[in-house]
């Protein structure tokens, strides 16, 4: 069953994809205009490095 929601911004992110004819480097700056012209704040937090879990020992 599709998602009408996730087809639809895959449906947006494709026609952005073919605007900057798949140029990566042009779509993110892209990107980064539309983003300076929102007048909010951007938050970059830092990386959180996640501790694997231990497995439990298998007892014979």
């Amino acid at each position: 069953m599709k998602d009408p929601i996730v087809e639809e911004v895959r449906k947006y992110r494709m026609e952005h994809t073919a605007k900057f004819h798949g140029d990566l480097h042009a779509i993110c700056e892209d990107f980064r205009r539309i983003e300076k012209t929102l007048g909010r704040k951007v938050v970059r937090l830092p990386a959180v490095r996640i501790k694997p879990k231990k497995r439990p020992v298998a007892s014979s």
